[in-house]
C-alpha cells in the first residue's frame, strides 16, 4: 500500500551563475526547517558541487554513488538539523555533468524511496541551461526563477524561461528578486523581465518578493554556516523566513503533468 503523503518539489535557477541560487536554496530549507516542515535540499549542481561547502559539511558519499549502484539515495543524505538534510552532488567529475536522459530518470525515480519522510524537496540547479537544468526543472511542481540587478541576470533568466516554454510547454514560473537594495528594485527587476515574457512568450510570472543584499550573507559563505544560522536576525535573515512562509502556502501538485517528475508514482497510481 503507497502513502498519500504529497510531497513539494521546487527547482530553484536561475539561468546565469552569481545570482545566488545556493544561497537561497540553503537558507529557505532551513527556513523551511524551522517551521517544521521536513525538508531534503539536492545539489543538482551534479559537477560542481558547492551546498555541503557552504554548510560546512563533508560528504562520504554522493549521488554518484547511488547512479552507479553502491548505495541507496537514503546512504548518501547528510543531517543538517532534525529537519533538513541535504543530497550531496560530486564535484570535479565531468562524467556527471553529461548524464543520459536515462540517468537522470534514474536519479528522479530514486527519491520516491525516501517520499514518506519528507515534506519539501528543494533542488538547487546548476547555471545555464544544459540538459540536466531543463531535466530537473521539468520534474519539478514548482519553478523559481532567481534574479539579480545585472543586465546578464535578467538576459538568461528570459532564455531559460523561453526554452522551458517553447521547447516543453512550462507555462508557470515565480520570480525571487535577490540583493537588491530595495524591494521596489526588485519589483523593478521583475516588470522588465515581465515586459519581455509578456511580448513573446505565453507564460504566467508571479513575484515571490526579494532578498535584500545583506553584508552578513558574504560573512556566512566565509565561515561556512548559513546565514539563517550565523545571523539570524539579520534582515536577509527575515527575508528568507518570510520566502519560506509563502512557499509553504503554495498547494501541493496532486496529478502528474505527462512528463518525468519527482514521486510520479504516488501520482500515476492515484494513492
Amino acid at each position: 500500500m503507497k502513502s498519500n503523503h504529497a510531497v513539494k518539489v521546487i527547482a530553484v535557477t536561475g539561468g546565469k551563475g552569481g545570482v545566488g541560487k545556493t544561497n537561497v536554496s540553503v537558507n529557505l530549507s532551513l527556513a523551511l526547517g524551522e517551521m517544521g516542515r521536513r525538508t531534503v535540499l539536492m545539489d543538482a549542481d551534479l559537477g560542481l558541487a558547492n551546498v555541503d561547502v557552504l554548510l560546512g559539511l563533508r560528504a562520504k558519499k554522493n549521488i554518484s554513488d547511488v547512479l552507479s549502484g553502491e548505495c541507496s539515495l537514503s546512504d548518501v543524505m547528510l543531517d543538517v538539523n532534525e529537519n533538513v538534510r541535504i543530497v550531496p552532488a560530486c564535484s570535479g567529475t565531468q562524467e556527471m555533468t553529461s548524464l543520459s536522459a536515462h540517468e537522470h530518470a534514474e536519479l528522479i525515480y530514486a527519491f520516491n524511496e525516501v517520499a514518506d519522510s519528507i515534506d519539501v524537496l528543494v533542488i538547487d540547479t546548476a547555471a545555464g541551461i544544459s540538459d540536466s537544468v531543463v531535466s530537473f526543472v521539468r520534474a519539478a511542481q514548482e519553478v523559481l526563477v532567481v534574479v539579480c540587478d545585472e543586465p546578464t541576470s535578467i538576459t538568461d533568466a528570459y532564455a531559460l524561461i523561453k526554452l522551458l516554454n517553447r521547447d516543453y510547454r512550462t507555462t508557470r514560473f515565480r520570480v525571487l528578486a535577490n540583493m537588491v537594495a530595495t524591494d521596489a528594485e526588485g519589483r523593478n527587476m521583475f516588470n522588465k523581465l515581465v515586459t519581455v515574457t509578456d511580448r513573446f512568450l505565453e507564460v504566467t510570472l508571479q513575484y515571490v518578493g526579494s532578498i535584500p543584499y545583506d553584508e552578513n550573507v558574504r560573512k556566512s559563505v566565509q565561515r561556512q554556516i548559513p546565514v539563517l544560522k550565523a545571523f539570524s536576525k539579520t534582515k536577509a535573515a527575515l527575508a528568507y523566513r518570510q520566502l519560506a512562509t509563502k512557499v509553504d502556502s503554495w498547494p501541493v501538485q496532486d496529478v502528474p503533468r505527462g512528463h518525468l517528475e519527482f514521486f510520479v508514482e504516488r501520482l500515476v497510481q492515484g494513492v
